[in-house]
């Protein structure tokens, strides 16, 4: 199904809105740079960059009162920290803390030492956390390891049989030495691989489509953007920059336009799965099949199947069919007390009510419109197409 281009912006302002719902919004980010010490490869010196929800945006600026999943994000190729800017910014006010390991920055990187390195900053900031300015009680118990290019590829070094985090999430993830390809079997944490369909530096089915395929993952999904580049998960790197102009095809979608489809999906995944939020599982499953300009594969839905009132009621998530519809819309899985309400994309109300088994919206123009349902388990929103 395609997606008219006035349904599409809407679906992308509501993924940015459902962001905007974060407990923290848009807060400030504080930043504070850490060396710690692996003990168990020789005293190895890890450095890094942490940014963190904090109480004034700055350098070791007092982290804000709360607990925060910890990500560890791996660069790519002779790329450095400052080129990810869009993801701190980005997953931060969501309330993560983001550390950026900056070892393996040269021109001979040793992937096995990097991915190590992404492992432990995992276990030593969950236990001893990262500089005065981030103690160890705000970092919560659960977290994720994600990198771009080389990092997505060490990633799977770092998760492989690692029982210490929570998911895996990878942005154009490279084969490394030893092979990511070959650890994947190993790696068995929810996973969620982005490829570009145009990336040239590591194309899909040289790269990502193996490691999707080996992985053991019970939850596994791989996003490819159509037009997508290599490069346009991070902001203009020179180096990363210089890499992609040698090869084709090169990308036909724009840097903002990738990152916004990344964070749409990125942020639905991380909350199901750091945060347990069901929601957003929901939304994640919603926004695979009505975003155009993607295509997927998936193991497994991580929508929640069926939520629990507080009754101990085993209730349904409503479904909405046939979706596109011609004229009449049923819903699914209806709860006594639901109340109803249909509005066009620029948010005015075409209908409300407290009963829709079977509605006849055959008047309705052709378009995107959107269903609310306030239920006993929730408020769910589900985009319609009228055809």
């Amino acid at each position: 199904m395609s997606i008219r281009p006035t349904c599409l912006l809407f679906l992308l302002t509501l993924g940015a809105f459902f962001v905007g719902m974060s407990p923290l919004g848009a807060q400030n980010i504080g930043q504070t740079s850490i060396v710690l010490g692996d003990p168990a490869r020789a005293n190895r010196q890890v450095t890094a960059e942490v940014y963190y929800p904090a109480s004034s945006a700055g350098p070791n600026a007092p982290i804000l009162a709360g607990v925060y999943p910890l990500i560890v994000y791996g660069h790519g190729f002779v790329m450095v920290w400052s080129a990810y800017q869009n993801v701190w910014s980005d997953l931060v006010p969501q309330g993560y803390i983001v550390v950026f390991p900056t070892t393996e920055g040269g021109f001979s990187p040793v992937h096995a030492d990097f991915g190590a390195d992404l492992a432990f900053l995992v276990t030593a900031i969950q236990s001893g956390g990262a500089a005065p300015g981030v103690p160890a009680s705000h970092v919560g118990t659960t977290s994720a390891i994600m990198g771009h290019s080389m990092g997505g590829g060490s990633s799977f070094l770092g998760a492989a049989g690692n029982s210490n985090i929570t998911a895996m999430v990878t942005f154009a993830a490279a084969n490394t030495t030893p092979s990511s390809i070959a650890a994947a079997p190993q790696v068995t944490v929810p996973t969620l691989l982005f490829s570009g369909s145009n990336d040239c530096v590591t194309p899909p089915s040289q790269h990502q489509d193996l490691m999707y395929n080996a992985t053991s993952a019970n939850f596994k999904t791989q996003i490819n953007i159509t037009g997508g580049g290599h490069c346009f998960f991070a902001n203009n790197n020179l180096n990363c920059s210089f890499g992609e102009s040698t090869c084709t095809p090169t990308p036909t979608i724009t840097r903002a336009q990738q990152q916004s489809t990344v964070s749409l999906f990125l942020s639905a995944w991380l909350a199901r799965f750091l945060k347990n939020d069901c929601a957003a599982g929901d939304r994640f499953q919603d926004s695979l099949t009505a975003i155009s300009g993607v295509s997927f594969r998936q193991s497994r839905s991580i929508a929640c199947a069926a939520h629990v009132n507080e009754m101990g009621q085993n209730l349904q998530r409503p479904l909405v069919y046939p979706n596109p519809f011609n004229s009449t819309i049923e819903v699914k899985n209806t709860h006594e007390g639901s109340v109803y309400r249909l509005s066009d994309v620029g948010g005015r109300t075409l209908w409300s009510g407290k009963a829709l088994a079977q509605q006849d919206f055959s008047y309705l123009a052709p378009g995107c419109y959107i269903l609310q349902i306030l239920s006993p388990i929730g408020l769910h929103t589900h985009k319609i197409l009228k055809s």
